[in-house]
């Protein structure tokens, strides 16, 4: 059996390519070239069915080193917690104070971008601090 080596992260959302662009700015990430035979995604989206239009995206690691980020549209919303989520590492190797400056800087930039912040949890000995967030469509992550 062959060892999988690459994974790609699909969400199933409403506004496809508005989601991509924010995990854009959380990830650092691109969004791909157009595909081949088209100078833009605008063109290409205009060469699909208008039901095709604007069902889904994508968005990558231009050092190709962690997973695409897929987003396809879907007719329902998000009605419960999600079984699945992505740990944004913003504090990986720090503890106390500067992790949790350091995620509280970066829910900051977030929130800015649209995410909403549902809680912080400090540190208790055990767990070092994380902070509970939703992206733009609700989708729960964390800062760690």
């Amino acid at each position: 059996m062959a060892t999988i080596r690459q994974v790609q992260v699909t969400f199933d959302c409403a506004q496809p390519e508005r989601l991509a662009r924010f995990w854009c700015e959380v990830m650092g990430y691109v969004v791909p070239s157009a595909p081949k035979g088209f100078a833009t995604w605008d063109d290409y989206r205009r060469s699909l069915p208008p039901e095709d239009q604007d069902a889904s995206f994508a968005c990558a690691d231009p050092s190709g080193v962690g997973p695409r980020l897929y987003f396809q549209r879907v007719p329902e919303g998000k009605v419960v917690k999600n079984r699945v989520h992505l740990c944004v590492r913003a504090g990986t190797g720090l503890v106390g104070a500067e992790r949790l400056a350091t995620l509280e800087a970066e829910r900051d930039r977030l929130v800015a971008l649209g995410a909403v912040c549902e809680r912080v949890m400090v540190a208790d000995g055990k767990n070092e601090s994380c902070i509970v967030m939703q992206d733009i469509e609700g989708n729960e992550f964390c800062l760690d």
